[in-house]
């Protein structure tokens, strides 16, 4: 059954008082993320082997955050570029070539050797831990800049593992009172895209919405009734392939005609921004179907 929902009106504006973002804490992000991917996999989902191989990726980087040697944050001159610049402290397009996210790519291709994967998943695995410097750096490139091709989406996928983790650990060393905003539908960490927006119970404030980094894991405070590629407040609507109370929905923006998941938390606590997203690809397939494009990025969704 489909369901499109208008929005209401009211709604607009958010909370005014709440936090522009919350930064990750790794460790304890990952392995809920894997908890809840766990959950999803046993749910009965004809996507159970996939959800429970990115159960184990996602407990993989739960156990290197804590592993890894300390990380070295963002200096303080870039921290105060970036606030007068109106730009995100992370200099992501430098990444690529860190020998500190190389190094991380190294230890996640050497764990993930130990864990039970999908035949295609174990040839994209030898592929990248063979691969020359040059070809691993295209791979967080692309990881990076949000974009990931096609025709090689398994080799991506160990990539964004290493980026997601990497970019967290930078990010859990930022002063979340020291970020600003950019635009609507950019991390004030990364500057990344967006998975998907939670709308959550914050304290005694009610229907905040957040937008989850698919890389940093940053989450950020947007405005309801805001297309989050567009940055427009007109024309957006709402689709689900469930019935009214559906707790993951597309919020469509007809001025750009592109799409995001928004996810209810404050109905169903349980929801995780990454996770749900994977886990409610019906409403992908569903979305296929119309002249809308998606414009929330997820690497574990890429190829679907």
């Amino acid at each position: 059954m489909t369901t499109t929902i208008q929005p209401d009106p009211t709604a607009i504006g958010g909370v005014p008082k709440a936090p522009l973002a919350f930064l990750p804490d790794p460790a304890r992000l990952f392995a809920t993320r894997a908890a809840r991917l766990e959950f999803l996999a046993g749910s009965g989902s004809n996507l159970g082997p996939y959800l429970r191989f990115l159960a184990g990726l996602a407990a993989l980087q739960a156990r290197l955050a804590g592993d890894l040697p300390k990380v070295t944050g963002v200096s303080a001159d870039r921290i105060r570029l970036a606030r007068e610049s109106r730009m995100p402290p992370i200099d992501r397009p430098r990444l690529a070539a860190d020998p500190d996210l190389h190094d991380v790519l190294d230890r996640v291709l050497a764990e993930a050797a130990g864990l039970d994967m999908p035949e295609p998943a174990r040839l994209a695995l030898s592929a990248v831990t063979a691969a020359p410097l040059a070809d691993r750096h295209w791979l967080l490139e692309n990881i990076l800049t949000d974009q990931v091709p096609q025709d090689s989406v398994a080799p991506h996928l160990f990539a964004a593992v290493a980026v997601q983790l990497h970019l967290s650990r930078l990010a859990a060393t930022l002063d979340a009172k020291q970020l600003v905003p950019i635009r609507a539908g950019v991390c004030p960490s990364c500057g990344g895209r967006p998975a998907t927006s939670s709308v959550i119970g914050l304290g005694g404030l009610d229907g905040v919405r957040y937008a989850a980094c698919a890389c940093c894991q940053t989450q950020w405070n947007e405005v309801r009734l805001t297309c989050l590629c567009c940055g427009s407040t007109k024309g957006i609507s709402y689709r689900s392939v469930e019935t009214i109370e559906a707790t993951v929905r597309a919020e469509v923006c007809s001025e750009c005609d592109s799409w995001v998941k928004i996810l209810y938390q404050n109905r169903n606590h349980s929801l995780e921004p990454l996770a749900d997203d994977v886990a409610s690809l019906g409403l992908d397939l569903m979305m296929a179907e119309t002249d809308k494009r998606r414009g929330g990025f997820n690497p574990f969704l890429t190829g679907y």
